[in-house]
């Protein structure tokens, strides 16, 4: 399971760019898990620069 630490998320929407069928922005400005099982998730969670991302 794929999950975005709120606490550690800042917004930068690189997970949405690189992964937009797996995470989307919430209107809070977080990130939010959209599908844990696209084929993107690993290269969006290598992209987080807070490394909020975890599998």
């Amino acid at each position: 399971m794929v999950s975005v630490d709120a606490d550690k998320c800042i917004g930068c929407g690189a997970c949405a760019a690189t992964c937009p069928d797996g995470f989307e922005m919430g209107d809070d400005g977080k990130a939010r898990v959209k599908n844990d099982t696209a084929a993107c998730v690993e290269e969006a969670i290598s992209a987080c620069p807070v490394e909020a991302i975890s599998k």
